[in-house]
């Protein structure tokens, strides 16, 4: 082979090339060719994916990047424009030294060049060009742009300038030929050039894509990028279809005149060699105090920690310890375990919340003793080794959630400790998934958006994501047949196809952050998140695959919840709780749960867990951690008989009695990972590090490795070691039915050590708002403050459990939601465009000076500390300055006088004037303040809808509170069931789910269709949130008269769900609340008191006549009486308030 490709992009020059990875080494393999190289633009996102496959093909992986070029400094900005803000340069690691080189120019680029993109410059160049190999790159190069401005002479001397840098035989003058006139011009320069200054020459094809026939996909990905349509025809566009992986025939063709160009490339190729190391562990040093190393110093903490957890230890733990101690010590990760401590003691030492645990951790008691994780291990029989295992050397997982406002504190401590230059966080990559893609597609080729979005339903999920496209064509008929006889459903798919996994864009990771040894950039190249912060350009899987330390720093909002409840009791109550030590048995709380009234307890709020608890009535937090590993797809089979067992316990049978110790806290249900790793120890005789990988085996499917191991199980396998069940005294049949039903299982099983993390968090959510309900529920409100749909779900709940919400006041609110009196305040900081710098100041003021008097006094005392007129309206609108005298329309009608005429006087003040207002005694001013008009005030409505405008939703009423019970007879779902949620990803209710809301509908958005059809977009509010509504023109022209602002309806229709996205309605069905019949209820205290105003009764009904039936109810002795339907009313808000003033409000309901 004479040839290799050395100009290429892959998927990894995000939306610019959809060349996969895998199909580009598996291609070039097919061509014959034995070298192949990855230069995505100034990125390295993809090397070692590529190094893998390219190794694993036999191919030699050439690894280099299109660096862009800096016309001067890389830290200069904006000294040219346009095309010549930067020149493309490819860069090629000829060895180790070059790729370290590489990743150091390339971080650079990222950290010190970012300008539109990541530049380098001559200095970087300089610096780091040992090992690198350069060539001359596209028509965006330096050399090629000269010679197409006609400066021959500027092209010879960034030539030579470059030359110079890499060195003779290391820099190369770039042919390429997709078709494009320029090229030839520049190409016939180059060939003189190479002469002239003796540069070598090597042929180039700028490969975007895998195969000749993916230019169209290509060109659809481009439009992506862009944002444009197929049919614009003023958009970025690769024509003449060149930018493939060609073969030698076809290079050789094209530079039929420069066969050495082409022989070049080969020759290059030949000198490039990168070894890339996997699997040796790079943790950093722990700088232990004097007097110990690493090793003596984690020994003496865990002594400490073990005097404290286990003060009655007979031996046996200790025994356990020093063999954790001595694993951890024999694979290496001693200093790990200090890192860990170390920042989750500076979370203890700086009142930063931190999590029980997480993952399995929690099965370590090391962990325990050093309060990494606050879980008994010997309690909640956790094991280490499926956390570390001795026989599988792996880096330990250590995941730690925090207070997710004050995470980024401990990042920042980690950061100072070990340098900012050796801890970043860490990429993701979001890719193109089949659902996704077939919408992106279908935009992109102008397809309508109904008839696309009925594609990607046909879509089937698994796991609660959609399967791959192929997959898809095989499970699902319907799809099948369309692709297969519709042509423009064809083309979609196949489109969809092709770009189906790219990665579309990076983001941060939520939670990873890599600490190193050294500087970061010496191990991993450095790119910039969105927020300017430093990441890798690796995601986490390559960073753990190369052995470097990896730290999941997740915010948790839950523990901020339990952080603040136990705040606001102290201040409250007087009440000081020990979260970590309260009674995890108390059988009022876990009793609580069973009731199913869970809003708010972590893992235990969604519509089915609620159910689930019901069921399930927990009698001990063994319940509640078997309840978490239970409730998910796969499991929730086994809930019939796991419930079955806990409340017949005297049906459970076991195959063995080896089985009854291991299974008996989950009544004979194999319910957790520890459990099968038990089985195969105890039953067939298998260490506890090879149980471990027979676990491993099964929920990983690995069938070989199954099918050999159940002989080992049944019949033992002396040469390694393992005894067997037979051995054991257990029938053979018996034996492989427990390896059967192990094997159903463990391909679902849960780890039990995460699970009992996650039920400690659940069971103190539930404890605070059992005995603490009000204190809670506000500490849980302010956890959601940025989101009003959720802020008034949570107020229908607090509402429900007879807890008052009273609105925001300056004189007693705070920053979050508080407790007031019993009840909960309303935060001040969910007041929009008051920012928490001023609420700090009006609170400072308050509690130095006491509270304010009036709304002159409020102005003068805080109107300095970035306060302004927008700020006092809204505080006004919210209810804020109810405390201050005066109606809110007399506050509206002064307060822009009051602030001038304060800052007038500030301005005399600085100006030396005194105003009479200075000279008047204290009885004198009373008489300055400006007087508050005779303007009454606003009616109901208004003062809601400035509550809305200003909070984002209602405090002191709702429009549609006096329908409450009618709106919920009617309703299947309310719109908080359509928001997306921030922990799960998901939505309440399920895609083409047959619903009804009911609302007001408080937007109408009209739209005609191409046939001219008048459709429409609504907006429909009920107690909770939003939600929009699409009505179709058929359903319009039907229910047109319906549809109006302010108009209350209920609304049948179809659940339409897209991938992060807030679900929405798909309408059927519109009826208004007046069409839907009504029951009016009138109660009296005895039968005598009816007899009495019966004929006042009658005498108002008879003058609402409707279709609202009328039930009359006496309390002593109790009866009902419905009135027939000749006597059926109109129950509006005229009858309803005749009826109130005359039998009392709480006696007229309707429903």
């Amino acid at each position: 082979m004479a040839f290799a490709h050395l100009h290429v992009h892959t998927e990894y020059s995000l939306l610019d090339g959809s060349n996969k990875i895998k199909e580009y080494v598996k291609y070039v393999k097919e061509l014959g060719m034995d070298s192949a190289a990855i230069t995505d633009h100034g990125v390295m996102y993809g090397v070692i994916d590529f190094y893998k496959a390219a190794k694993e093909a036999g191919i030699n992986p050439v690894i280099g990047c299109e660096v862009y070029v800096a016309p001067h400094s890389r830290f200069d900005r904006e000294l040219t424009g346009g095309e010549d803000r930067y020149y493309h340069l490819v860069l090629l690691a000829e060895n180790n030294v070059g790729y370290a080189n590489l990743v150091k120019i390339v971080s650079k680029g990222f950290t010190e060049g970012y300008y539109y993109k990541p530049r380098v410059d001559m200095e970087l160049l300089e610096e780091y060009h040992e090992g690198l190999i350069a060539l001359s790159a596209c028509l965006a190069g330096e050399v090629p742009r000269y010679i197409q401005k006609g400066l021959v002479d500027e092209a010879k001397k960034v030539a030579l300038k470059y030359q110079g840098i890499f060195g003779k035989d290391n820099y190369f003058l770039e042919l390429q030929d997709h078709g494009i006139p320029a090229q030839q011009t520049v190409n016939s320069v180059l060939l003189r050039m190479s002469k002239e200054l003796d540069i070598p020459l090597v042929a180039t094809n700028d490969v975007h894509y895998t195969y000749a026939q993916d230019a169209q996909p290509h060109d659809i990905l481009l439009c992506l990028q862009t944002g444009k349509k197929l049919a614009d025809e003023d958009r970025m566009r690769y024509d003449g279809g060149q930018y493939y992986v060609k073969s030698e025939e076809e290079m050789k063709g094209l530079f039929s005149y420069a066969w050495e160009a082409v022989e070049n490339t080969q020759r290059i190729a030949d000198r490039c060699h990168v070894e890339i190391e996997f699997g040796n562990y790079k943790v950093p040093r722990y700088e232990a105090p004097e007097g110990y190393d690493s090793w003596s110093y984690l020994n003496k903490l865990c002594q400490d920690g073990m005097k404290e957890r286990y003060p009655e230890d007979d031996g046996m733990l200790q025994e356990r310890l020093h063999y954790e101690l001595d694993t951890i010590k024999s694979m290496g990760f001693v200093d790990y375990f200090l890192i860990v401590w170390d920042y989750i003691n500076f979370c203890r030492e700086n009142g930063i919340a931190v999590g029980p645990g997480r993952g399995s951790a929690a099965g370590s008691i090391v962990s325990y003793c050093l309060r990494i994780t606050n879980i008994d291990p010997i309690k909640y029989s956790l094991l280490f080794e499926r956390f570390l295992n001795p026989e599988r050397v792996s880096m330990p997982d250590i995941d730690v959630d925090f207070c997710y406002e004050r995470r980024q504190e401990v990042i920042d401590y980690v950061g100072r400790k070990y340098g900012g230059d050796k801890v970043v966080q860490i990429v993701t990559f979001g890719t193109m998934a089949a659902k996704g893609v077939i919408r992106d597609v279908g935009r992109v080729m102008d397809l309508p958006y109904a008839y696309v979005d009925r594609i990607a339903k046909m879509i089937p999920n698994e796991q609660n994501q959609g399967v791959p496209i192929d997959r898809a064509l095989e499970m699902n008929p319907e799809l099948k047949a369309l692709y297969q006889e519709d042509e423009q459903v064809h083309n979609l798919i196949d489109m969809s196809r092709r770009l189906e996994g790219l990665p579309r864009h990076t983001s941060m990771h939520a939670a990873g952050v890599v600490i190193c040894p050294e500087e970061a950039d010496q191990f991993v190249p450095l790119s910039r998140g969105a927020d300017g912060s430093i990441t890798t350009q690796f995601p986490m899987t390559t960073i753990e695959e190369l052995g470097l330390l990896k730290m999941d720093f997740l915010g948790l909002r839950t523990l901020t919840v339990i952080q603040d409840t136990v705040r606001l009791v102290e201040q409250s109550k007087g009440i000081s709780i020990d979260i970590d030590k309260i009674d995890y048995d108390d059988k009022d709380v876990l009793a609580s749960l069973g009731t199913g009234r869970t809003d708010g307890v972590f893992q235990l709020e969604s519509g089915g867990m609620k159910s689930f608890m019901k069921e399930l009535k927990p009698r001990s937090l063994e319940d509640v951690i078997a309840g978490i590993s239970l409730y998910r797809p796969g499991p929730m089979d086994f809930i019939p008989k796991y419930i079955k067992g806990k409340n017949h316990p005297e049906s459970v049978t076991y195959d063995c009695p080896q089985l009854e110790p291991i299974l008996a806290p989950t009544y004979g249900c194999i319910v957790y990972q520890e459990q099968v790793m038990q089985i195969v120890r105890e039953l067939g005789g298998y260490t506890m590090g090879r149980s471990d990988l027979v676990r491993r085996a099964m929920s990983k499917k690995k069938q070989y490795v199954m099918e050999q191991e159940r002989k080992n199980f049944t019949y033992g396998n002396p040469e390694e070691g393992v005894p067997g069940c037979v051995a054991a005294g257990i029938d053979a049949k018996v034996a492989d039915h427990i390896y059967d039903t192990m094997m159903d299982f463990a391909k679902y099983a849960f780890n039990k050590s995460h699970a009992a993390c996650y039920a400690v968090v659940a069971y103190q959510t539930a404890y605070l708002k059992y005995y603490h309900p009000v204190e809670f529920m506000a500490a849980l409100m302010t956890s959601v403050i940025d989101n009003p749909s959720k802020v008034a779900e949570y107020i229908m709940t607090s509402r429900s459990m007879g807890i008052q919400i009273l609105p925001p006041d300056i004189n007693v609110g705070e920053n979050g939601f508080s407790v007031s009196d019993g009840q909960i305040r309303y935060a001040l900081s969910a007041i929009k465009s008051v920012g928490r710098n001023v609420i700090d100041a009006i609170v400072a003021e308050r509690e130095a000076r006491g509270p304010y008097q009036s709304l002159g006094d409020f102005a003068t005392r805080v109107t300095d500390r970035d306060m302004n007129k927008r700020i006092v309206e809204h505080f006004i609108k919210a209810g804020a300055m109810d405390s201050l005298g005066g109606t809110r329309k007399q506050l509206l009608s002064v307060y822009m006088q009051v602030m001038d005429g304060i800052q007038q006087d500030r301005k005399n003040n600085m100006a030396g004037q005194i105003s009479l207002f200075d000279l008047a005694d204290e009885e004198e001013k009373m008489d300055y303040r400006v007087s508050l008009p005779n303007v009454g005030e606003y009616s109901k409505e208004m003062k809601l809808a400035f509550e809305k405008e200003v909070l984002g939703i209602y405090i002191s009423g709702h429009p549609l509170e006096e329908y409450r019970e009618i709106w919920k007879k009617h309703i299947t779902n309310t719109t908080a069931d359509f928001m997306l949620d921030e922990d799960s990803g998901e939505c309440r209710v399920e895609d083409n789910a047959k619903v009804t809301i009911g609302g007001m509908i408080t937007e109408k958005k009209i739209k005609y269709t191409k046939n001219d059809k008048v459709m429409a977009f609504l907006q429909v509010e009920d107690l909770v949130g939003s939600v929009e509504v699409i009505v179709f023109p058929r359903d319009y022209e039907r229910y047109g008269n319906a549809i109006m602002e302010d108009g209350k309806v209920f609304i049948k229709g179809r659940v339409s769900v897209e991938e992060d996205k807030d679900a929405k309605l798909i309408c059927e069905q519109i009826s208004t609340f007046e069409q839907m019949p009504k029951k009016l209820w009138i109660k009296f205290s005895t039968r005598e008191a009816y007899e009495e105003q019966k004929e006042a009764l009658f005498d108002i009904l008879r003058e609402a006549e409707g279709k609202d039936n009328v039930v009359i109810y006496v309390e002593s002795p109790k009866a009902m009486n419905p009135l027939p339907a000749n006597w059926n009313v109109s129950a509006q808000a005229p009858l309803i308030g005749r009826l109130e003033a005359a039998f009392g409000e709480e006696n007229v309901k309707v429903v």
